[in-house]
């Protein structure tokens, strides 16, 4: 343990996901060697994100206004709405370039041991959203885990009586230039239940 302010910096990096004691240690001391310049540009652009970054009224995703660029871009398909968990999904699938359509984030995933339940994600906006606008298909795109998977039976549940609606979900199986043998009996098993002919 280090003593006062050094502590502090280190216990609060260290809240931060991903980071661990030693990781938050390390950014700690790299801080204290810092440029004072770059330190200022850094908490510069903490207050930036804090003040002037927002959720966007219609999916979800952070944006700087209202609606987010993907949102107010006219050239996406609003038929189409690519239900995922988190802001950062929308980047993941936006980097494969085949989606076209819009997305809803759900601000996170079913978790009933963590306390986070329906009434704690956006899912009766979706089901709004889905009801206001001329949505023809809803791809569930959250993580192949416990938590995602609950929540996507749970979106199906809830969306199999929206008439003309087609709920599909993302395809999951073994990575490109991936070995068999060393594939996971789940994610096999997905493969196989989903293959598909050639």
């Amino acid at each position: 343990m280090y003593e006062g302010v050094v502590q502090d910096l280190i216990d609060e990096l260290g809240r931060l996901p991903g980071i661990g004691p030693k990781s938050a240690q390390r950014i700690a001391f790299h801080l204290l060697a810092c440029d004072p310049v770059d330190i200022g540009r850094l908490q510069d652009v903490l207050g930036k994100v804090k003040e002037g970054v927002r959720f966007c009224d219609v999916c979800g995703n952070v944006s700087e206004e209202e609606r987010c660029r993907i949102c107010r871009d006219a050239r996406r398909d609003p038929a189409l709405i690519c239900v995922v968990e988190e802001p950062k999904d929308v980047l993941a699938v936006e980097r494969t370039r085949e989606f076209r359509g819009r997305y809803h984030v759900l601000g996170g995933a079913l978790d009933p041991l963590s306390g986070i339940g329906p009434d704690q994600l956006r899912i009766k906006e979706l089901l709004a959203r889905i009801g206001a606008e001329e949505v023809t298909e809803v791809i569930i795109a959250t993580d192949p885990n416990t938590e995602g998977e609950a929540t996507a039976t749970y979106l199906v549940r809830m969306l199999r009586d929206f008439p003309g609606l087609t709920v599909t979900r993302l395809a999951s199986g073994l990575p490109m230039g991936g070995d068999l043998e060393f594939a996971d009996e789940l994610t096999l098993g997905r493969a196989l239940s989903g293959r598909r002919a050639l």
